[in-house]
């Protein structure tokens, strides 16, 4: 497995990633419903250009399977294709982010207990807690950091 910062995001490599926040996204975030998917992709690209460290695991080349974003100390995306959860990749991404990047917090959300389960064994613990998400849905987010 090959992990990678990014520093330029091709649109071909955009259009990758988004596949598989995608797939991730359907099978994790079951609380979504299709047009609620729809619109939360059309501000992937944006999101993976924005974000400061963009980092990306592929088992071949220019075939990602995963990414992880991080903004200063915050965790802000970690997806992974349903055919690599569960072989260690997240937890791979994920303390590479705290030992290169100093990630001590992560949003996410309360619908998505696989996550949360994730973010609890990997030493985070909820701090704060909403009723709706960022933009307003009926979403709970839970608010967690590093202890």
């Amino acid at each position: 497995m090959k992990i990678y910062e990014v520093p330029e995001r091709s649109p071909l490599l955009l259009h990758r990633l988004v596949a598989v926040w995608e797939e991730s996204v359907r099978a994790t975030h079951l609380f979504l419903s299709e047009a609620e998917i729809q619109t939360i992709k059309a501000y992937v690209p944006q999101a993976l250009t924005g974000v400061a460290h963009l980092l990306v695991a592929e088992q071949q080349p220019d075939q990602p399977v995963a990414f992880m974003g991080v903004e200063g100390d915050r965790l802000e995306m970690l997806f992974l294709s349903p055919a690599v959860r569960g072989t260690g990749l997240g937890r791979q991404l994920l303390e590479r982010g705290i030992r290169h990047y100093g990630v001590r917090t992560v949003t996410v959300n309360e619908q998505n207990p696989q996550a949360v389960g994730f973010y609890e064994h990997m030493g985070f613990r909820t701090y704060q807690r909403s009723d709706h998400d960022e933009q307003g849905n009926p979403y709970p987010l839970l608010y967690m950091e590093r202890v």
